[in-house]
C-alpha cells in the first residue's frame, strides 16, 4: 500500500527511487496492470491481450496468475501472439546487420495504409518477411482495392440513394446477382475479422476486386452507364448496386486500411454522419432469393458459359479473324430444357459475355457447346456494338437502334445484364 501511495503522488518513476530489495519484479509489475487499467477503471476484463509470441512466460503468464490470484479469473478472454519481423532471408532484423526497415520510412514513402495492409497480409503467426519487394507489392494490391473504390465512386457521380436507389427486387438481374456475392463476401469477411485472421480478409478483398468486379461486374456494366440516359432503370440499377458495395467495401476495409477508409467516406452519396470506424456492418446487402428468376446457381451456369465463350474467340483473336469479342457472334447449343430457359435472355447475353449478337439453339446433348463466327454486321461509333440496324435511322446513320432510343427516345430496356 505503502508503494502504491508513492505511484500515485509520484507516477511510476517512484520504482527509480527505491533500492533492489525495494522494488517488485517487472513481470509482476506488468502482470498486474489490468487491475488499475480494467478492473478499477471500468470492472471488467480485457476482450484480447496482444503481444509477442515471447510473452507467453511473461506478460500473459504473469496477467494470468494475478488474475486468478485476485479475482478468480483471467484478466483476459483471449490471447493473440505474433511472430516477429525478418528480412527475406528470414534473418531478425537488427541494427548490427543493418537490415531493418523503418516504419516511419516506409509511410513516408508509401503512406501508412501500404504498412498497415503489410502487416494485416502477413501471416503473423510465424515470423513476418518485411523488404523493398514485399512493400512494393502490397502498394500493387493497395493500388487495385482504391482504383476500384476510385471506379465505384466515379460512376455514383450525380447518384442520390434517397431519390434514385433501386429496391433489390427490382434491380436488373446482373445487378442483384452482385449484391448477393458482396453479402457472401461480408459474411466470410466477418467470419475472418472474428478470427483475427487479417490475411484472409486482404486476399478476400483482392479477390472480389480483381474477379468478380474488375473481371466481370464492372467491365459488363459500363456498357449502362456510358450508353444509357442518366435517369434511366438500368443506369440507376448499376449504379444502385455499386452505392451498396461501396458502402460496404468502406466498412470492410476500415479496420485496415484506416486512412483510405476515413477518405471514401467522406465521398458516398448520401447523408452520413460521424466517422466510419463508429459503424457497424452495412446492412443493405442480402442473399439471392432461391426462387429468383435467375438465381445465384444460374449465374454459376451462365458464368461457365462465359468462361468458354472466352476460350472460343482466344484462338480467333490470335489468328486476326476477330480483333475485339464484339466482332463475333456467338451460337450457344445446350439441352431442351437448358436452352428454353436461356432463350430469353439471348438478346441481352451479348453484353454479358461483351460480344456480337448470341443465339441459343436446343440440342440433343447434356452438355454445353460454343462457337463463334465473325459478324459482318455495321458497327455503332457509339456504343461499338455490331447491329444489323446500323443507319436506319437517316437522322444517326452511324448509329445502332438502341443508341438512337438511348438519345432521342426513352431508352432501352433492360431485365438481366
Amino acid at each position: 500500500m505503502r508503494l502504491a501511495a508513492r505511484v500515485a503522488t509520484e507516477g511510476v518513476e517512484a520504482w527509480q527511487s527505491e533500492g533492489p530489495r525495494r522494488t517488485l519484479d517487472v513481470w509482476f509489475d506488468s502482470g498486474v496492470t489490468h487491475q488499475l487499467v480494467l478492473m478499477q477503471r471500468y470492472g471488467r476484463t480485457a476482450d484480447v491481450y496482444l503481444e509477442g509470441s515471447d510473452q507467453h512466460r511473461g506478460w500473459f503468464q504473469s496477467s494470468l496468475l494475478t488474475g486468478v490470484a485476485i479475482d478468480k479469473r483471467a484478466p483476459y478472454k483471449q490471447c493473440l501472439t505474433h511472430g516477429f519481423t525478418v528480412d527475406e532471408h528470414g534473418r531478425k532484423m537488427s541494427k548490427s546487420l543493418g537490415n531493418g526497415i523503418e516504419p516511419q520510412d516506409i509511410m513516408n514513402k508509401l503512406g501508412a495504409d501500404i504498412l498497415r495492409l503489410w502487416i494485416a497480409s502477413a501471416d503473423y503467426s510465424n515470423e513476418m518477411s518485411l523488404s523493398q519487394e514485399i512493400l512494393k507489392r502490397n502498394a500493387d494490391a493497395y493500388r487495385r482495392l482504391r482504383n476500384t473504390a476510385r471506379f465505384l465512386l466515379g460512376n455514383l457521380d450525380g447518384f442520390d440513394p434517397a431519390q434514385h436507389l433501386r429496391p433489390l427486387d427490382q434491380m436488373v438481374a446482373l445487378d442483384r446477382w452482385i449484391v448477393h456475392r458482396a453479402w457472401e463476401l461480408q459474411e466470410k469477411i466477418k467470419a475472418a475479422y472474428d478470427g483475427y485472421n487479417m490475411a484472409e480478409i486482404v486476399q478476400l478483398l483482392l479477390n472480389f476486386c480483381s474477379v468478380d468486379l474488375g473481371s466481370l461486374y464492372l467491365d459488363v456494366t459500363k456498357d449502362r452507364l456510358y450508353t444509357m440516359p442518366p435517369d434511366s432503370h438500368g443506369r440507376r440499377s448499376a449504379q444502385s448496386a455499386m452505392y451498396h458495395i461501396a458502402e460496404a467495401f468502406t466498412r470492410w476495409v476500415a479496420p485496415i486500411l484506416t486512412f483510405t477508409a476515413d477518405e471514401l467516406w467522406g465521398y458516398l452519396p448520401g447523408e452520413r454522419a460521424g466517422h466510419v470506424l463508429f459503424t457497424t456492418w452495412y446492412d443493405g446487402l442480402a442473399p439471392l432469393p432461391a426462387d429468383a428468376q435467375l438465381n445465384a446457381a444460374d449465374f454459376d451456369q451462365l458464368l461457365a458459359v462465359r468462361e468458354q465463350v472466352a476460350k472460343v474467340l482466344e484462338p480467333m483473336r490470335a489468328n486476326g479473324a476477330i480483333g475485339a469479342a464484339l466482332e463475333a457472334e456467338i451460337t450457344i447449343a445446350a439441352s431442351e430444357e437448358q436452352a428454353a430457359k436461356w432463350q430469353p435472355l439471348a438478346d441481352e447475353l451479348r453484353f454479358l459475355f461483351i460480344s456480337g449478337d448470341v443465339q441459343v439453339r436446343p440440342a440433343p446433348t447434356d452438355e454445353v457447346f460454343v462457337s463463334a463466327q465473325p459478324t459482318t454486321k455495321a458497327k455503332c461509333v457509339r456504343c461499338w456494338h455490331h447491329r444489323a440496324d446500323v443507319g436506319s435511322n437517316a437522322d444517326h446513320p452511324e448509329l445502332c437502334g438502341r443508341c438512337v432510343s438511348n438519345i432521342t427516345g426513352t431508352g432501352e430496356l433492360r431485365s438481366w445484364f
